[in-house]
């Protein structure tokens, strides 16, 4: 078995060296799409076997194994005058009706991009990866875990890291929904496939036979329209036995609001909208007047009051700006408040996203068929000792069995309270409540304002006192 940490660590040294590679994120790139032809060549193998007459869209000299396999093979610049001129040439226009593979295949390599100019360098990444066998069952479990390292070093990746969400919050939500075998479940802001392979490990606990199985496939599907997270999600999900993943580069708000229908209806959604987003002019013209912004939170919330059937469920993050804007934010809310019920609202505290941001952020769930009549808030606090989280020290799932064990027993306390829709809509739509509980343990009482208003008037005297003392002194 090979030591998958230290052959990540070895590739990383190997490409800082390589002039090339700027950045932390050129790196993430250049790494994972030549780990995902090897996870793909790996995946083939299986393939061969397991799919009757497979053929392969990727033409025979352009196969990992023809031009990678070699530790001897080829290198310098050789190796990267095939690499430039040849194998991304073609992948990048690869004819995506030969088979779903080869649409896969096109959509990683359409604007994914080779950095490295050393070919000597990029003959010993090469090398570095094929010690790495995706067909054994342990090398695949140990990757999927050091897979979620990778994806977390885009919180430090400058602003790659709107593209990860913390895993105990994805687990959380996911957690929260329970989704089941035969709903649909959309990420339609999918960045690198948190929520889709938490609901894969989910749902797979529901599946028994081959035929489960492939429903299971076809019913996770992602949309994300910016091409790293897009390579990133794709391998994530081949690592999480998906054989042919459904995730499509594109964005969701591009498609005028009216054209969304029936069919394109699912069941559950679950998302992370990128927050303080701006979409390009015209986008905002896909929807209706009274909801059009060029903040890409608000539109994709819109959008997925659209696009839940009747009954379906969501939960969603958010950031504070929502919960308390006006203008179209206010519109925006009333139109989730009458068209769905949002019954819970979890308020994270400040740093679960650092260090990308520290902006405070909430989980919005509801459910679409009926209008809100109240919603329960929920205050997360920290773990006792923590004053905030950090890169080292995260939120744990852990954190959230006490929004577990309430959930379903739910009663006020110092971290949960209800308000009704008449006070909302008192407030204009406003939803930033603060805690009453918390404001009431921090207000203290007035015999202690008294006691505290009597000692800063004492020090204010004993102070006038001395300087009097003082000028007194001077003019003598």
């Amino acid at each position: 078995m090979s030591n998958i940490t230290s052959i990540i660590k070895s590739i990383r040294d190997i490409m800082r060296k390589d002039t090339g590679v700027d950045g932390d994120a050129q790196r993430i790139s250049q790494m994972v799409w030549m780990l995902f032809m090897k996870i793909f060549a790996d995946k083939e193998e299986e393939w061969e076997i397991t799919i009757d007459d497979y053929e392969s869209p990727i033409p025979e000299a352009l196969k990992w194994q023809n031009w990678a396999a070699d530790e001897e093979g080829l290198t310098g610049d050789g190796l990267m005058e095939f690499i430039d001129n040849q194998l991304f040439p073609v992948l990048k226009d690869l004819d995506i009706s030969l088979s779903p593979q080869a649409k896969i295949i096109r959509a990683v390599f359409d604007d994914t991009y080779n950095y490295m100019k050393n070919g000597t360098l990029f003959r010993q990444v090469i090398n570095q990866i094929n010690k790495i066998d995706f067909n054994s069952r342990t090398e695949r479990h140990l990757f999927n875990d050091l897979y979620e390292t990778i994806l977390k070093e885009l919180q430090s990746a400058g602003s790659s890291g709107e593209y990860y969400t913390p895993r105990a919050v994805t687990q959380f939500m996911v957690d929260i929904l329970n989704p089941q075998l035969g709903e649909s479940v959309l990420d339609p802001a999918c960045g690198t496939g948190g929520f889709l392979t938490c609901s894969i490990e989910h749902l797979r606990q529901q599946v028994n036979t081959p035929q489960e199985r492939d429903h299971l496939q076809r019913s996770i599907r992602g949309i994300e329209k910016k091409p790293l997270p897009h390579l990133l999600c794709t391998t994530n999900l081949m690592l999480h036995g998906f054989d042919v993943p459904v995730v499509r580069r594109d964005n969701y708000l591009s498609k005028p609001y009216s054209d969304w229908g029936a069919k394109d209806r699912v069941d559950i959604i679950l998302t992370n909208p990128p927050f303080g987003g701006v979409e390009e002019d015209g986008t905002e013209t896909n929807f209706p007047q009274k909801f059009r912004t060029k903040e890409t939170a608000d539109l994709f919330l819109v959008l997925l009051i659209r696009l839940l059937k009747p009954g379906g469920r969501a939960a969603v993050v958010l950031p504070d700006g929502t919960l308390f804007g006006e203008g179209v934010k206010t519109r925006i809310k009333e139109e989730l408040l009458s068209k769905c019920n949002l019954h819970t609202i979890v308020r994270l505290p400040n740093g679960v996203f650092n260090p990308y941001t520290s902006i405070k952020t909430n989980v919005l769930f509801f459910e679409k068929g009926a209008a809100t009549k109240e919603i329960w808030y929920y205050e997360h606090p920290y773990p006792k000792g923590v004053k905030s989280y950090n890169k080292t020290k995260p939120i744990h799932i852990k954190e959230f069995a006490a929004e577990k064990a309430w959930w379903d027993k739910r009663v006020e306390n110092k971290q949960a309270w209800k308000v009704p829709i008449q006070e909302i809509e008192a407030r204009n739509f406003n939803l930033d409540i603060k805690n009453p509980y918390q404001e009431a343990d921090d207000l203290a009482s007035p015999a202690e304002l008294l006691a505290k208003y009597r000692a800063t008037e004492q020090k204010i005297t004993s102070i006038q006192d001395e300087i009097v003392k003082v000028l007194t002194e001077a003019l003598k």
